[in-house]
């Protein structure tokens, strides 16, 4: 698959991607890697702080990590898409028990996209741009 030079969305210009990770190398490693591709990203490193951003910065895009020690990303999935209802969330995690919080979503009425970790930046970005 060809992958453009760089992730537009056609009415607002760069597709805006809200990274979370408590591990903040993971977040600013992907921040570095949307960035180098076309999307304007932001990283921070827990749910609260994604909730904040979400709040101003208003992305299309959130990918937060499931497990963070602040408020986990399905809860801050869930608050960022009350603020955005427009916004594609995708989660990943590399923990096994992130599909009982997911099913547990859903059985309130909330789909998430589940990235596994690790994930090559290649396969990212195709599943990034999938929907735009």
């Amino acid at each position: 698959m060809n992958l453009p030079e760089t992730a537009e969305n056609s009415q607002q210009g760069k597709l805006k991607v809200l990274v979370a990770d408590d591990e903040r190398a993971i977040a600013d490693t992907l921040r570095i890697i949307l960035t180098q591709h076309g999307f304007e990203a932001e990283a921070v490193y827990g749910g609260r702080a994604a909730i904040d951003v979400a709040r101003h910065w208003t992305p299309d895009i959130y990918l937060g990590d499931v497990v963070m020690p602040d408020l986990d990303g399905i809860e801050a999935a869930i608050q960022i898409q009350a603020i955005c209802p427009a916004c594609r969330v995708m989660l990943f995690s590399g923990q096994a028990v992130v599909r009982d919080l997911l099913a547990e979503a859903r059985m309130n009425g909330h789909e998430f996209e589940l990235v596994v970790k690790p994930i090559h930046p290649t396969e990212l970005l195709e599943r990034l741009r999938a929907a735009y």
